[in-house]
C-alpha cells in the first residue's frame, strides 16, 4: 500500500531575480539605466514558480513588508502568458506562470506596494520557446532507422 508524503516545496534558484540595490549617483553625473532583468526561457507546456525578490529595498527598513503585489502581463491575447498564481513571504514574491506562445518575449511588470507606502515597480522579460521534442506525425516519411526526414525549419516532410 502506497503512502501519501508531505512535499517541501522551495522556489528554484534558477529563476529567481534578485532587483538591483539603491545605489546613490554623485551629483554632476547621469544614472546609466541597468540591463533589463529576464528570467530563463520556459516552454509553452510549462507551469513554473518565478521568484522576485525586493531585499535590497529593505534593507535598513526592518518591519517593512510586501503588502500587494500588482502583476501586469504583455502582450495579453488569447493564448499567451498567463498568471496561475501569485504570493509572498517576507521579501519575496513567487508568480505561477503558464502558457504562452512560442516565439514571444513577455514583458511582466510587477508593481509592489509595501506596508510603508512606498512602491516599486519593475519589468522583466520572459521569452517563451519550444524546448520539448515535437512528436513525429504517423505519417512522416521515416530513414531507415525511424528517423524523421525534415525540411529547413526542422518539420517533419509528410506523406499523403
Amino acid at each position: 500500500m502506497a503512502t501519501l508524503v508531505n512535499h517541501l516545496w522551495k522556489p528554484s534558484k534558477a529563476r529567481t531575480l534578485i532587483i538591483d540595490s539603491f545605489v546613490p549617483v554623485p551629483r554632476g553625473s547621469a544614472a546609466i539605466a541597468p540591463a533589463p532583468l529576464g528570467w530563463p526561457a520556459k516552454d509553452p507546456g510549462d507551469i513554473l514558480d518565478y521568484q522576485l525578490s525586493i531585499e535590497p529595498a529593505l534593507i535598513g527598513n526592518t518591519g517593512d513588508s510586501i503588502e500587494s503585489v500588482d502583476i501586469d502581463i504583455r502582450p495579453n491575447e488569447a493564448g499567451d502568458l498567463s498568471l496561475n498564481n501569485i504570493s509572498a513571504d517576507g521579501c519575496y514574491v513567487v508568480l505561477w506562470l503558464a502558457a504562452g506562445q512560442a516565439g514571444t518575449t513577455y514583458v511582466v511588470t510587477a508593481k509592489i506596494a509595501l506596508a510603508s507606502g512606498r512602491t516599486l515597480q519593475r519589468s522583466i522579460l520572459l521569452p517563451v520557446i519550444n524546448l520539448s521534442v515535437p512528436s513525429i506525425p504517423a505519417n512522416a516519411i521515416q530513414t531507415a532507422l525511424g528517423d524523421p526526414l525534415v525540411d529547413q525549419d526542422g518539420n517533419p516532410i509528410l506523406y499523403n
